[in-house]
């Protein structure tokens, strides 16, 4: 009979330690595209990872250049099933990061700035994480000053954000009470306001849109100046809502407003 020595333990790779002592207090940037965004933009991240550094960077090459110095040093190869065990739906990019999440004050700051040059796309109870996630990359992609939620939806769910291609940090995004939202006109979607086509929506606005099946809530159209239909064949109950709000920004971006900060 032979004695056998104690049992080692694996060891954890460094940059999975420090995945997990940020893991809780961050948000998950899920995939190349959403980590690329969130450097643009500024965001602060801590720890990244991926299952294909090279390839990565190739990425980062053909399409990304300008962060392509940081990913270098940020970047860290883990085992393709160390990379799976980090996020929900592994990436097809095989890209994970986590991000320090703005703080909310700052946030708040930027919503109620006055005067504002660009609106703010306000959803009213939102029920699909999908949809917020493209609203909040619509809102990114003509430089509105940010997107409001009300209701249960979290903006910041993961799933929210992997649909916003972290961009998250390149617009100001909170969940607020009706009687929290910031100043400024509140132009409301509904099937019985007024055809769009004929109105120039300011700048200022707060542009507003309910959830697909139950529209407008009761708060919210009290407390709207205006309400706002988009053309629409008969019989046609609605439109997607991520459809709904890029009809809308394109209608305010082509009825003089201010071109985005390049």
């Amino acid at each position: 009979m032979t004695e056998s020595g104690p049992q080692s333990v694996p060891s954890v790779p460094p940059v999975l330690s420090v995945w997990r002592r940020h893991a809780d207090a961050c948000v998950l940037l899920d995939g190349f595209h959403a980590l690329k965004h969130a450097l643009r933009f500024g965001a602060e991240v801590p720890v990244a990872v991926a299952g294909d550094r090279a390839g990565a960077l190739a990425l980062a090459d053909e399409l990304a250049p300008d962060v392509r110095e940081r990913l270098d040093g940020l970047l860290a190869e883990v085992a393709h099933e160390a990379y799976a065990g980090l996020v929900a739906r592994p990436h097809p990019t095989a890209v994970a990061a986590l991000a320090v999440r703005p703080p909310r004050a700052a946030n708040l700051a930027a919503l109620a700035r006055t005067p504002r040059r660009t609106p703010v796309v306000v959803l009213d109870q939102p029920r699909n994480l999908g949809n917020a996630g493209a609203v909040i990359r619509l809102a990114a992609g003509f430089g509105a000053t940010g997107v409001v939620t009300t209701g249960t939806l979290d903006p910041w769910h993961p799933t929210v954000v992997r649909g916003g291609a972290g961009l998250h940090f390149a617009t100001a995004v909170e969940r607020l009470e009706v009687a929290e939202l910031p100043p400024g006109p509140v132009f409301a979607l509904d099937p019985e306001g007024e055809d769009i086509r004929g109105l120039k929506l300011p700048d200022d606005a707060l542009l507003a849109f309910g959830s697909e099946r139950s529209g407008l809530s009761r708060e919210l159209r009290a407390r709207a100046d205006h309400l706002v239909a988009l053309p629409m064949r008969p019989q046609v109950s609605s439109y997607n809502l991520a459809t709904s709000v890029a009809m809308t920004l394109y209608h305010w971006s082509a009825t003089g407003a201010v071109p985005p900060v390049s």
